[in-house]
């Protein structure tokens, strides 16, 4: 009790000093002018990495989904959902830890000299739009959820409609079996059959009988090693043999080569792991832009473990013999043509997969 009333005492000293700190303020109602609103900015507005609210690069954050009235050129969302996976769960931090992560990217040094490239002084109206609040107990609700907030963020109108006719999104996950909820909504803009540039040590079209089971049930179909077959068989990804999609970076483990069989007939091209040592950074940027071209929408999906677990240990399903962060940087500045700077939706929805515990997933994604 004594307690109690130390707390109340003290809240009440705090809220006591608040109202005397603001009654003081004699011009706290007052109109200010552009220029003092610029001179407030010039001394206040500066972050250094370690300060500031915790958003994705110090961009200005906003609840998107509460708030109708945000609108943006590229929303950056959270998407923490892990309850899909078949081994390591924690991907539910990788939102928060992929935003920390980035906290090393600021306006005031923000040109990248490697990519040639100022974000915070381009075009485009980037927001972090905050998370989705997803459900950790029901998967089918889950998925219900996502798809619902990836089509209301996709809707709005961009604030550049001389570059857009919609805005992008950037997912973070989450583990990957997050891509079908975001797949779902492109479909209606872009029509079936969105052709995928899926970065992954795994190939993620299993069927779902693939994972034994004694008690099959229909939510179970839904995970994070089967959503690419899923989407499928929704007719979400291209399944003309003249627009095939591109898995790069496999190195997995197969049930037998009857998987990649599987794979071909969904209308998959493979580029595994070992190809970066015969061909090259150059050489991988040359096989997927051959097969991808520039002139279809792209949807862009990296999971952070086609890394090698020596630069992203936190991911959820490590396989050794993995890319390094600079093959990966200098692979994806090598497809422009393909990602957000080109045509079509390119890395629109670019889900990001880490368990994001300080264990470095986190730090990889948030620098691709």
């Amino acid at each position: 009790m004594r307690y109690a009333s130390i707390v109340s005492l003290a809240l009440a000293c705090c809220q006591s000093a608040s109202v005397l700190a603001c009654g003081g303020h004699k011009h706290g109602d007052r109109e200010w002018t552009e220029a003092e609103l610029d001179e407030l900015e010039r001394k206040w507005g500066a972050e250094f990495g370690y300060t500031g609210i915790g958003s994705f690069a110090h961009l200005k954050h906003a609840k998107c989904l509460t708030d109708p009235s945000e609108h943006y050129d590229i929303a950056i969302i959270g998407a923490p959902f892990d309850t899909a996976v078949s081994y390591r769960p924690g991907a539910r931090f990788g939102p928060r830890a992929i935003r920390q992560a980035s906290s090393r990217q600021t306006s005031f040094r923000g040109y990248n000299q490697r990519a040639n490239i100022n974000p915070y002084a381009n075009w485009a109206t980037i927001l972090d739009c905050g998370d989705i609040p997803v459900s950790p107990f029901d998967n089918a609700l889950a998925l219900t959820q996502m798809t619902e907030a990836f089509a209301e963020l996709g809707n709005r109108a961009p604030v550049s409609t001389q570059h857009l006719s919609r805005p992008k999104l950037i997912t973070l996950g989450g583990d990957h079996s997050l891509a079908l909820p975001a797949l779902r909504p492109l479909r209606e803009y872009y029509g079936p059959g969105l052709r995928v540039l899926h970065f992954d040590a795994h190939l993620d079209t299993w069927h779902p009988e693939k994972y034994p089971s004694a008690w099959p049930s229909a939510q179970a179909r839904f995970n994070h090693g089967s959503m690419f077959w899923l989407a499928g068989q929704e007719g979400l990804v291209s399944n003309s043999s003249a627009k095939p999609n591109v898995h790069a970076g496999l190195r997995t483990r197969l049930s037998g080569l009857d998987d990649y069989v599987d794979d071909d007939a969904q209308n998959w091209k493979r580029i595994v792991s070992d190809d970066m040592d015969d061909l090259g950074t150059r050489g991988v940027i040359d096989r997927i832009m051959d097969t991808l071209g520039t002139e279809d929408p792209v949807y862009l999906s990296l999971d952070i473990d086609v890394l090698d677990p020596a630069f992203a240990p936190g991911t959820g399903t490590p396989e050794p013999g993995g890319w390094t962060t600079r093959e990966l940087i200098r692979v994806l500045r090598g497809i422009e043509g393909a990602e957000p700077g080109g045509r079509g939706c390119g890395g629109g929805l670019a889900g990001v997969s880490g368990r994001g515990r300080g264990d470095g997933a986190g730090g990889g994604a948030g620098r691709v």
